[in-house]
């Protein structure tokens, strides 16, 4: 989640990041106690073996307490713009939807940019959905309901890993929530340039997030759809997407047109336009009736694809 006491353009000075990283004096991370929500779930942490010759990964297991069958997982992959955050962040939002439908949450802990570029994050996040796969039976989970799931930053990484899952043959999916997706690193489209300085993720953040990642293959004919999966040139074979975005943000027109080029190869997704909101509203004014709203819309989605 990004701060709202940041400009829109607080990512574009890369050298600013690691003071932002830092949050507020002698925060510490949320203890697993901050999770149960009241003993709904129970919660550890887990280092697994993380991509060829890089570090382990870091995952964040939250189990229903009174699940007494192989239980809907959903794969946490945190925002922050591809620079900040870890596998505790946005988690909260997750268990809500969570217990709402009875499933649990996996959520990675993933390398950030600009010390690790791509590949290195989404491989991380690859890393950590093929072990949860593989271990699914041990964790009481239902191998065969994995949603992969994210906003920002952690959409973008969600919607990558339904493509490597597609093209390298699993782990199955059964679904993929995008919440504004970070999907594409040209970072052209009208809504960039019509809300440039404005908003929490502006034209100009998006562009230090992706160099961040990129360096200086970012907008050119070098990035890889893993990166920036609106680069990606055939989108059949997914699996069903929910898509969401505020229309005074950023990412609008990426995500509109990434939903439509499913439609156009016969996959399935739902979008949402939600009017007038910005990016992370739903974190940053949460009382709002759109915000309401767009939580609700999740969790129908949630119920109705896995009832």
């Amino acid at each position: 989640m990004i701060n709202e006491a940041l400009p829109p353009d607080a990512f574009s000075d890369l050298t600013e990041i690691a003071t932002l990283r830092q949050g507020p004096p002698g925060m510490q991370p949320a203890p697993h106690e901050a999770f149960t929500k009241g003993g709904a779930f129970t919660i550890e942490e887990r280092t697994v073996p993380g991509p060829q010759d890089a570090p382990d990964v870091s995952l964040l297991i939250c189990r229903p307490t009174a699940a007494a069958v192989p239980v809907p997982v959903i794969y946490h992959i945190h925002g922050g713009g591809m620079v900040m955050g870890d596998n505790r962040s946005q988690v909260p939002e997750m268990l809500d939807l969570a217990q709402e439908v009875g499933a649990a949450v996996v959520s990675v802990e993933y390398r950030l940019a600009p010390e690790t570029p791509h590949p290195g994050p989404v491989e991380d996040c690859y890393a950590g959905l093929a072990w949860t796969v593989e271990h699914a039976e041990e964790l009481g989970f239902d191998p065969e309901r994995i949603i992969v799931a994210g906003g920002s930053a952690g959409g973008g990484l969600a919607a990558a890993l339904a493509l490597m899952a597609r093209d390298r043959g699993g782990p199955a999916l059964f679904a993929q929530m995008l919440m504004y997706p970070m999907i594409d690193d040209r970072n052209d489209t009208l809504s960039a340039r019509q809300l440039a300085g404005l908003g929490t993720f502006d034209q100009a953040s998006n562009q230090g997030g992706w160099t961040a990642l990129l360096g200086d293959a970012r907008g050119t004919d070098d990035v890889s759809p893993y990166a920036a999966p609106a680069r990606e040139a055939d989108l059949s074979g997914l699996p069903p997407a929910f898509i969401d975005v505020g229309s005074a943000e950023t990412f609008r027109d990426e995500d509109v047109t990434y939903a439509s080029r499913i439609w156009q190869v016969g996959g399935i997704a739902e979008l949402h336009v939600w009017p007038g909101g910005f990016h992370g509203s739903d974190l940053l004014v949460p009382q709002a009736v759109l915000s309401q709203n767009a939580r609700e819309a999740r969790a129908r989605w949630l119920r109705r694809i896995l009832s």
